[in-house]
């Protein structure tokens, strides 16, 4: 079979040529959105043009567990299906361009960050004003019209009324529970870890894992879609435990890529979490043995905006050393697992070319990139 067809490929995120189908449908949208802004003043393009490079290319994995999942109730593919698997896509741009303002992340995919961009067009253009500010203001409202775009993509993919209303409460928990899961990030970094034990730094660590990225990266966006589909009452406790599990499981890998990855993969400076000081699992379990001298190093270089090479080697032989890393890689492997299981559980309810792909994704999404 072709690979419009939905034939095998290499990598389960063509399938069905979906990531370019979701191009086509991200690039539709936001010609739309030029228009509609284009009559408020020509000067908005800079706001749409920040969203614009956001969202050309990447794996679309969002899209991906929410197509699968409305496929796997036995639903036939459509361009409104893809539409709706759109909207997971948008809807990761909003937070990535909130996260970055938050973060003060000056990269994103190897390019400036859209708060760094609009900045320095400020600085360059000679506007009245601070650029900095004025960039992170205009990101964040170019996150806000990424939400307003990804509730119109849901309303308006032309699926039946009947499906959408099913997923409906699915889809606004996601986006509240978001919200909710990038305070707690704030929070834990602006409380620290003080007076808690290895395993209530974990349980930390993890309760953020799951609500500002486990949750809406897979688990919410699968059952969107399964939901919608009217995929059994029966699978569906089995669907939320993999995406759970496989939803962690992509967050730890995530997180040892932002410690050891490679730029040029990540497209974000090596050791920026470090810099950035994010208390994660790979940092707990770290802290959890290190001995003084390697806990000294770390409470003085973690959370160091300007550090250098030098000082993230250090950390990395600290993680290294401590087991932290093949600790974290054990965690990784428990987690797959447990996603492989509960959807072998209930494989025989669904369509077995979703369950299939589903399977193949496990491995995509926690792959090593460096």
């Amino acid at each position: 079979m072709s690979l419009a067809q939905g034939g095998p490929v290499n990598d389960p995120l063509d399938r069905s040529d979906l990531r370019r189908r979701v191009q086509t449908a991200v690039d539709a949208e936001i010609a739309g959105q030029r228009g509609v802004l284009g009559v408020v003043g020509p000067d908005l393009g800079i706001l749409v043009d920040a969203v614009a490079r956001l969202l050309t290319g990447g794996k679309r994995l969002r899209a991906a567990f929410l197509y699968w999942g409305y496929r796997a109730a036995g639903q036939p593919d459509s361009e409104a299906l893809v539409r709706l698997a759109t909207a997971m896509e948008f809807f990761q741009a909003a937070a990535l361009l909130h996260d970055d303002v938050m973060d003060r992340s000056d990269t994103r995919r190897g390019m400036p960050s859209a708060h760094r961009a609009i900045a320095g067009h400020h600085a360059e253009v000679g506007w009245i004003g601070n650029s900095d500010r004025f960039g992170e203001a205009a990101a964040i409202l170019a996150g806000d019209l990424c939400l307003q775009w990804t509730d119109e993509l849901y309303s308006t993919s032309g699926l039946p009324a009947e499906h959408l209303g099913r997923a409906r409460r699915t889809f606004d928990m996601m986006r509240t529970q978001l919200m909710g899961g990038q305070y707690l990030d704030i929070l834990e970094s602006a409380r620290g870890w003080d007076g808690l034990d290895t395993a209530a730094r974990i349980a930390s660590a993890r309760n953020v894992i799951r609500y500002k990225s486990a949750k809406y990266t897979i688990e919410h966006p699968l059952l969107i879609g399964a939901t919608a589909g009217g995929v059994p009452a029966t699978a569906i406790d089995a669907l939320s435990r993999y995406g759970l599990a496989l939803g962690e499981a992509f967050q730890l890998r995530d997180d040892l890529l932002g410690v050891f990855g490679d730029p040029a993969q990540t497209g974000k400076p090596a050791g920026d979490d470090l810099r950035e000081g994010k208390r994660t699992v790979l940092i707990a379990l770290a802290l959890g043995v290190a001995d003084d001298e390697q806990r000294a190093l770390v409470d003085k270089l973690l959370g160091q905006p300007d550090l250098d090479a030098h000082g993230v080697e250090e950390l990395r032989g600290v993680l290294h050393r401590t087991g932290a890393v093949d600790g974290v890689e054990e965690k990784i492997a428990a987690r797959v697992n447990e996603a492989a299981a509960a959807l072998d559980g209930v494989a025989e309810l669904l369509d077995p070319e979703a369950t299939e792909v589903l399977h193949s994704l496990i491995a995509s999404s926690t792959a090593r990139e460096s």
